[in-house]
């Protein structure tokens, strides 16, 4: 079986669920994983996914909007099916009480016991790691360091949303729905899989030194000594009052062996500057600007899989800042036509994991 992928726009959960089942076929199903738009209820729309695929390890999560080859979605949901010829084996954990305080030793003593290795010796060029969170959590980055700080294998996924009102976001796993939490999935790829991050933009001549910060509600209080709003805005040449028209267009960037790991401000309080993703005090930041997300996205995928020379399919964790920028240039149909040869699933995220959080970034999961 080759990697085979659904969608339904279907009102109701039992029709669009049915409708996944028939184009699916459940038999020789390893692995299911789905995203689905906040319009369905969280309940209704996990339990029904995993009783059509019985035995079949059930995960995904509530979205901004969703892909499937060749189309950007609203309201549906999109699925993609696995077989023993792609995922050999695969075990499903959960993180729970995320705002409390971040542990991933229970389910990482459950890898390690399932698979009979310490996650800290898999090889990990053999185990691919998903990590799909409530997104309303702002623990990502404590989420990430944690397993990071665990063992190799990488861990890829994103943030669950809920069409931007950022009232509750849902994870879901094996039938149940979980909020404040994170589903942590380590599989065993049988052919070898590969990672593209790619993000669409330039690195400016110009940083700013976060000199003040407030990790926890991810505020930026000061930049290079100055207060953060104002520092930023002399950076840009622009006014104070102008800089949230230029948080799309010119986020920042922790700058990684020339390649940037985009931080994105969210608003203003004050002078303070407040991002979707944490900034460390002491962190040195390059000012981005953007650049083409079709044209730089086309070509890091050409790229990946010239190099790869065969894909059986794609995951992309694809940032709703990216999915706004393509919606007001209407170049949507244009971003989805790029995964028309590869079957593949996606959605909008509120972050993406990657080597940690980020933002107005594509992380993707490509299947040999």
């Amino acid at each position: 079986m080759v990697i085979k992928t659904a969608y339904s726009k279907k009102e109701s959960v039992a029709e669009a669920v049915t409708e996944i089942k028939n184009s699916l076929n459940s038999s020789g199903v390893k692995m299911l994983m789905f995203f689905a738009s906040a319009k369905y209820d969280p309940a209704s729309i996990s339990s029904k996914m995993a009783s059509v695929f019985p035995g079949v390890n059930v995960i995904g999560c509530s979205t901004s909007g969703e892909i499937i080859s060749g189309q950007m979605l609203k309201g549906s949901i999109v699925a993609m099916a696995f077989d023993n010829d792609i995922i050999e084996d695969i075990k499903v954990e959960i993180v729970t009480n995320l705002k409390e305080g971040v542990n991933t030793s229970k389910a990482l003593a459950s890898f390690e016991k399932y698979y009979g290795q310490k996650v800290s010796d898999l090889n990990y060029n053999k185990y691919l790691g998903f990590v799909l969170v409530d997104g309303l959590t702002c623990a990502e980055e404590e989420l990430m360091d944690n397993i990071g700080n665990k063992t190799n294998v990488v861990f890829i996924g994103g943030s669950a949303g809920d069409d931007l009102k950022f009232a509750a976001t849902q994870v879901y796993a094996n039938g149940k729905v979980y909020n404040n939490a994170a589903v942590l999935a380590l599989a065993k790829v049988k052919n070898g899989f590969d990672i593209i991050k790619t993000q669409s933009f330039r690195v400016m001549n110009k940083e700013l030194v976060a000199t003040k910060v407030d990790e926890k509600t991810r505020e930026v209080i000061e930049f290079n000594h100055e207060p953060a709003a104002i520092a930023y805005s002399k950076a840009l040449g622009v006014s104070v009052k102008e800089l949230p028209e230029h948080f799309m267009h010119n986020p920042l960037g922790l700058m990684v062996d020339d390649e940037p790991f985009v931080r994105s401000p969210q608003a203003m309080a004050g002078n303070k500057v407040k991002f979707y993703c944490s900034i460390k005090e002491g962190m040195e930041l390059s000012l981005l600007e953007s650049m083409d997300i079709v044209e730089e996205t086309a070509k890091d995928i050409e790229k990946k899989l010239a190099e790869i020379e065969s894909a059986s399919g794609m995951i992309n964790f694809n940032c709703i800042l990216r999915t706004l920028e393509l919606e007001n240039k209407g170049q949507c149909q244009k971003y989805a036509d790029i995964f028309k040869k590869v079957p593949t699933i996606g959605f909008s995220t509120y972050g993406e994991q990657y080597v940690g959080h980020i933002n107005q970034t594509a992380t993707i999961a490509v299947f040999k």
